[in-house]
């Protein structure tokens, strides 16, 4: 199977306009945790999140090149994807950002594994790191699913650039 194809032809927008474009696909928002050698927590928040393959269980998120925890999730063998309720924005926001130690003032849990489960998700899915795949300015991450569980809350949203109530 050929898993690779010649170049698109040139495109006729610049990185914004795709942004934009990009931005009216609501989304989930996920928190990636994981558990570094030293004992501390490293979680980020991404939207990259989707089902690959249900046997085996597969579970696919992504990571600029340019992240600082690249060589972290590159290298773990195991990490949590934590799929936030609709009252999660603050862990959202607490996870995008380098200012502060969300770990601080997030609560959790620790998985069968060590891993950092956020309390209060929607749902939850403990992955071994299975393979990686660099892929433009971003690696696709792809995950077995070892264990997951699920609450049923309302989840965080997110379209046009800020979070969203599904109900409104």
């Amino acid at each position: 199977m050929n898993t690779s194809s010649p170049r698109a032809t040139e495109r006729e927008f610049d990185s914004v306009h795709f942004r934009q474009a990009l931005s009216q696909f609501a989304t989930g928002v996920t928190v990636i945790t994981t558990r570094l050698a030293d004992g501390s927590f490293r979680g980020l928040t991404a939207s990259s999140f989707n089902s690959v393959s249900l046997d085996p269980p597969l579970v696919l998120w992504s990571l600029g090149t340019g992240a600082n925890s690249l060589p972290i999730f590159s290298g773990n063998s195991h990490y949590v994807i934590n799929v936030l309720s609709a009252d999660q924005a603050h862990l959202a926001k607490l996870f995008s950002t380098r200012m502060e130690d969300p770990w601080d003032t997030a609560e959790y849990e620790l998985s069968r594994t060590g891993q950092p489960i956020l309390k209060g998700c929607t749902a939850w899915f403990e992955c071994h790191n299975r393979s990686r795949y660099p892929e433009g300015d971003h690696v696709i991450f792809v995950g077995e699913v070892e264990h997951c569980e699920f609450a049923g809350n309302e989840p965080l949203v997110f379209h046009g650039g800020k979070f969203r109530d599904l109900l409104k």
